[in-house]
Order: structure tokens, then C-alpha cells, then sequence
């Protein structure tokens, strides 16, 4: 069924700004839908009302794609460390259902919608391109049958995997957008990410940037040295970011799941609408024009980014008249003081307290390096046993002395420098 508006590729050539939609896995854990660990979408078939419905709290705030709840739902994935999603439903029913769902909600708005995969526990094993492709190759079967607008490639830790998931997605003929889950400090095997936006392109992604695993500001950081190596290649691809919705300055390499939060006390990080519409304008300016988001975002958080577009997309979301921007309809308090803070200029100017007392602004991320190529990432069917778990404990148990020794070193070096100081100012 064709889109009056055009495919995802007459958009974008038109100028169009392309809203993304938000994070369904963290939102229907929540929810009560998905399983932490895991993260698979087995929740598309067992509640599809609940997927459809959260769709449409997207579509109604503003995305102009509705993203099939796909995420992790590869068969080596569903069938990875106990899960038993693979027998159950098979990677082909999940991906189909999930397309039927995003499509009816789609065809609502006149959004597009898109089938999206990400990275795998066979790559991470260390499989060869050829198994790692295969994987991608049972995926993206549902995605053709069911005649998605666009296939995403996103959250891939390593450059190579993202090059071969692209490979496959061309397959299809049809349009390939990728993101990597990297920030400023490139992927896990050490390539810039500037090389790995050069590298998206020329394996033939029109559409490429990076999702997940780090804050907005943080997250266009990284648009911009992907944008300035595109330049210097004169290549031609345009630029997307769908970054968390949780401040994470303080993170990694390896972003937000290395911070001791993940996954299940993330929620005093989370950016409120105002840091959305900063980010919307930020992203914009610097020329992304696919702008949504992941994990954390809500569909507040979206309406927030199309409504700081609005003048630029040429509408409101539906609903805005309920959700004056800038807070207008705090004009209406009954209290004189809240009535004072329905103005732009109060907002963008407030630094929001947690609420914790004594609680710290920073934490300090495990930060193990471990990546493709480690024993340790090599998965398997069966639960991860006892024993493994006993090794995992015994390696954080060491790290962490050997945290606090370097932290007790480091002190008494600068009690040293501290003491010297002080005796040759006295002298």
C-alpha cells in the first residue's frame, strides 16, 4: 500500500525532518511485557494490544515511523542462555506479528513503518560472516513478506557486524538505514566514529548514525565526527540519532550498561521534555534529519521533539492543544507562583533536583573491556550455571579491589604532593 507522504528515501530527499518513535523494550518491561536480560519481543505475540497501544501513544505524539517491535528476535537470541521464545513462537511468527501490529498503526497516521535487527550472540561468539549473516537472512524474511517501508540495522557494538547486517538488508531491495550503539570513543574493536560512519555508508546504508547506549548530547557528539568524516569521504548518506533518554556523562565505552544503574534504577537519570526540545533543536541544526529515540524514551519525550519542530514540519502533534508548549497552561494555576513558571525562559534555565539526598551526581562504571574475541562472550542454549555465575562475582570481586587499591595509591600520591607543596611554600 503506497504512503501519500512517500517512502522513508522521498521524504528525507524532500528536506522532510523524519521523527522516529521511542523505546518499546524498557517501556513494556515496565509495563510488565518484557523480560530484563533477555530483552526479547516475544510480548508481540502473547499481548499485541499492548505493543499496538504503545505505538499508538508514538504516532499520536508526533513519529512519523512506526518501528515493528523487533528488536533481539533472532533465533539464536530467543534460544540464547534458557530462553525458550524460539520454541515457542520462532524468530519468523515474532517479526511477522510485529510488522502486522506497527502497519495497522502506520496506515492510521500515515507513518511508515520498518523491521529493524540489531547485533547477535553468534557474532559475539566469534561465528564466521557467513552464520552471522544467516541469522540476519531469517530475520529479514518476515520483513519482505510483509512489505515493510525500510529495514533499520541498530545497535551494533562493532563496525563489521553492522557492515554485514547492511549486506543482507540490500538483499531485500530495500532501503538500509544503520546505527551503531557508540559514542564519541568509536566501536568495540577501536574504530573512530568517524570510520565507522564511512564504513556504514560505503557498505551501502543511505541512512546511518548511532542509537542506545548514551544520552542525547553525548550521542550528537558522535553525529558530529560521523558527519565531518562523511564530508572528508564525499559520501553522501544522511545522518539519524535515537539516543536514551538518561543522562549519561559519566558512562564508558561501553555506555549506559556498564553504569551500576542498569537496568533497573535508571529512572533518576531521565531527561525531562525540556532536555528533548534542546535536543531536537541541537540534532537538527547539526543536520540530522531522522531524530527519535531508545531506551527511556517515552512518548512525552517524542512530543517534545515534534513540537519543538513543529515550524519546521509544518504541524503540532495531535493533542497539543493539551500540551501548551513551555508550560502556557500553567497560566491557568490557581497558585501565583506556579503561574510565574508558564514561560520558556524558567524552564530552560532550571538545574532539576533529585530529590536524594546526599546522593552522588556521577557513578563509576564497570568497565571490564570485554568484547568479540573474549571467552567470556561465548554463548550458549542452556542456563547460565552456577559456576558461571561464581566466575562473573569473582571477576568483579577483583576489579573492585583493585578500583579501591589504585584509589588509595592515587590518594597517597597526592597527600605527597599535597606535603612537598606545603613545605616549599613554607621554605
Amino acid at each position: 500500500m503506497s504512503n501519500k507522504r512517500g517512502g522513508i528515501m522521498e521524504r528525507l530527499d524532500n528536506g522532510e525532518v523524519v521523527i522516529g518513535d521511542g523505546g518499546f523494550v524498557f517501556a513494556l518491561e515496565k509495563r510488565g511485557y518484557v523480560k530484563a536480560g533477555p530483552w526479547t519481543p516475544e510480548a508481540v505475540v502473547e499481548y499485541p494490544e499492548a505493543v499496538k497501544q504503545l505505538h499508538r501513544e508514538f504516532l499520536r505524539a508526533g513519529s512519523d515511523v512506526m518501528q515493528a517491535f523487533t528488536y533481539y528476535a533472532s533465533e539464536d537470541k530467543l534460544s540464547n542462555r534458557g530462553n525458550t521464545a524460539s520454541q515457542k513462537f520462532g524468530c519468523t511468527n515474532i517479526n511477522a506479528a510485529a510488522c502486522r501490529v506497527a502497519r495497522e498503526v502506520a496506515q492510521e497516521g500515515g507513518a511508515l513503518f520498518l523491521g529493524g535487527v540489531c547485533q547477535t550472540p553468534t557474532y559475539l561468539s566469534g561465528a564466521s560472516k557467513e552464520d552471522t549473516k544467516e541469522i540476519f537472512r531469517g530475520q529479514m524474511r518476515a520483513f519482505k513478506d510483509e512489505g515493510v517501508d525500510f529495514i533499520l540495522c541498530e545497535y551494533f557494538e562493532h563496525v563489521e557486524e553492522a557492515e554485514w547486517a547492511i549486506e543482507v538488508g540490500l538483499e531485500t531491495g530495500m532501503p538500509v538505514a544503520c546505527s551503531m550503539c557508540i559514542g564519541p570513543q568509536g566501536d568495540m574493536h577501536g574504530n573512530s566514529a568517524g570510520h565507522c560512519a564511512i564504513r556504514m555508508a560505503r557498505a551501502g546504508a543511505k541512512i546511518v548514525g548511532v542509537n542506545c547506549h548514551y544520552d542525547p548530547f553525548v550521542s550528537l557528539e558522535a553525529i558530529k565526527l560521523m558527519k565531518e568524516a562523511l564530508e572528508r569521504e564525499n559520501l553522501k548518506a544522511y545522518l539519524m540519532c535515537q539516543p536514551l533518554a538518561y543522562m549519561t556523562p559519566d558512562a564508558g565505552k561501553q555506555g549506559f550498561i556498564d553504569l551500576p544503574e542498569f537496568p533497573f534504577a535508571l529512572e533518576s537519570r531521565i531527561c525531562n521534555r525540556w532536555d528533548m526540545h534542546r535536543y531536537a533543536r541541537e540534532a537538527y541544526d547539526l543536520g540530522v534529519r531522522f531524530i527519535g529515540g531508545c531506551c527511556g524514551f517515552e512518548p512525552y519525550h517524542i512530543r517534545a521533539v515534534a513540537e519543538e519542530l513543529a515550524a519546521e514540519r509544518g504541524r503540532f502533534p495531535a493533542g497539543s492543544e493539551k500540551h501548551v508548549v513551555w508550560g502556557g497552561g500553567l497560566k491557568m494555576h490557581t497558585k501565583p507562583w506556579v503561574r510565574a513558571r508558564a514561560n520558556r525562559e524558567y524552564w530552560e534555565n532550571l538545574n532539576p533536583a533529585s530529590g536524594r539526598p546526599y546522593s552522588s551526581a556521577m557513578s563509576k562504571p564497570d568497565n571490564w573491556g570485554v568484547t568479540r574475541g573474549n571467552e567470556m562472550l561465548v554463548q550458549h542454549a542452556h542456563e547460565t550455571t552456577t559456576e558461571e555465575e561464581d566466575l562473573v562475582r569473582g571477576i568483579k570481586d577483583k576489579l573492585k579491589t583493585a578500583c579501591c587499591q589504585h584509589h588509595q595509591e592515587t590518594k597517597k600520591e597526592a597527600d605527597l604532593v599535597a606535603a612537598a607543596q606545603a613545605v616549599t611554600e613554607t621554605a
